[in-house]
């Protein structure tokens, strides 16, 4: 969704999404910061949450 200074406003209106920085990144459920992630983790997180989507 971009990176961490415009990612938030960027996911608003998705339903997951993140946004990634140095070292880190954010990711977004609704619209809101949910957690922060290392970013080696970031693409392996959104795909658990994709991959479990629906259990949420």
């Amino acid at each position: 969704m971009g990176c961490v200074v415009n990612g938030p406003g960027e996911a608003k209106e998705a339903d997951i999404g993140i946004a990634g920085g140095i070292g880190e990144g954010l990711l977004i459920k609704k619209g809101e910061v949910v957690r922060r992630v290392p970013e080696q983790e970031l693409l392996s997180t959104l795909k658990y949450e994709l991959d479990h989507w629906n259990e949420n």
